[in-house]
């Protein structure tokens, strides 16, 4: 029966790179001093009786590097997609031109930066708790196996390789972090 378990690498590769990307797009949503049509991407709207991502209610544009337009296609989402980016913790005041909401981009100050590493940090860790659950996962169905008849040194070997992509993917979040905190520190 031991010869039969195959642990799915490629599924816990596959959910580990999810964490991954997840953590990218977190990180696009930080705004670093400039403008940026990704910071709005996480930012949901009430429309239509269902929450709806502002890519798919207007059209996002950034005319100049501190400012944000976005053209509202529906006259009547205005007002709420202006209080979902009020909402939203970016920090930033919506000028309404019409159907036309402009997001200035203010200059960031050292204190606002440093709350933005912090958020980073902590979108870092949310993305470190996901990688260790699929490791979890993983092991979980390595003891499984080994209940049912694995050998003990098939047991060392598969979780040696779960750990190993573990520690590998736990590498990559932290050198991205990294690089993010340098980007916002940045002047």
């Amino acid at each position: 029966m031991s010869d039969e378990f195959e642990l799915d690498t490629a599924d816990l590769q596959r959910r580990m790179d999810g964490a991954i990307s997840n953590l990218k797009t977190e990180f696009a949503s930080l705004r670093t001093g400039r403008a940026s049509g990704s910071m709005l991407e996480p930012v949901q709207v009430e429309a239509y009786g269902q929450m709806t991502p502002i890519n798919q209610v207007g059209t996002v544009n950034v005319p100049e590097p501190r400012m944000v337009t976005i053209n509202v296609w529906d006259k009547g989402l205005v007002g709420k997609v202006e209080k979902a980016i009020r909402e939203s913790g970016l920090g930033i005041n919506p000028q309404l031109n019409g159907t036309i909401i402009m997001l200035p981009i203010p200059e960031l100050n050292e204190e606002r930066r440093r709350e933005l590493t912090k958020v980073a940090g902590s979108y870092a860790e949310h993305a470190r708790v996901s990688i260790r659950n699929v490791r979890r996962d993983g092991m979980d169905q390595i003891k499984k196996a080994k209940a049912d008849g694995m050998s003990e040194d098939d047991q060392k070997l598969w979780e040696g390789e779960v750990q190993d992509m573990t520690d590998t993917y736990i590498k990559k979040i932290d050198k991205a972090l990294e690089t993010k905190q340098e980007e916002i520190m940045q002047v």
